[in-house]
């Protein structure tokens, strides 16, 4: 079974923890999943410096601090909307504030406005894609980089 398939699935948060911190693309970063919430609300993703993240200069590589924050949204968005809707990562930019070193930190969260406009607009059957801001932050708090994630989130056709 694929990891998305498998992702699909994971019927609780706990498994889903389970499965992302074993899936080789973030045991091979350092990337761990820190928490999901209970109602698939918030994701804390955090990654620790080791030796085999560390890039030439002694930070973090740059695509790591962006596997961070991938596919978070669209696996939040995909467990609260439900199997009506398609939810989709579309595009994402990044910009690095400073270098990342040590432990860094992102926080995704899906708020009750978020999912009522996403509602609304695709009410008609039309496509939706909203853009949500991402920080990943240092131990002492500092944004290290600033990411935007872009979702393409549609209401299936009814067969």
């Amino acid at each position: 079974m694929g990891i998305l398939k498998s992702v699909r699935k994971a019927s609780t948060p706990k498994k889903l923890k389970r499965l992302m911190n074993w899936y080789g693309p973030y045991l091979g970063a350092g990337v761990k999943l820190d928490y999901i919430a209970d109602d698939w609300r918030e994701i804390k993703v955090i990654m620790n410096m080791r030796w085999f993240n560390r890039n030439a200069v002694g930070t973090h590589f740059g695509g790591s601090l962006y596997s961070m924050i991938d596919p978070h949204y669209m696996l939040m968005l995909m467990k609260l909307l439900g199997s009506d809707y398609v939810v989709w990562d579309k595009a994402a930019s990044i910009d690095f504030i400073k270098p990342g070193t040590g432990k860094l930190a992102a926080v995704m969260k899906v708020s009750e406005q978020m999912l009522d406009d996403i509602i609304q607009a695709t009410s008609a059957g039309k496509k939706y894609l909203p853009e949500y801001p991402v920080e990943i932050t240092d131990e002492s708090g500092e944004v290290v980089a600033k990411a935007v994630k872009t979702l393409y989130i549609r209401k299936k056709r009814q067969s």
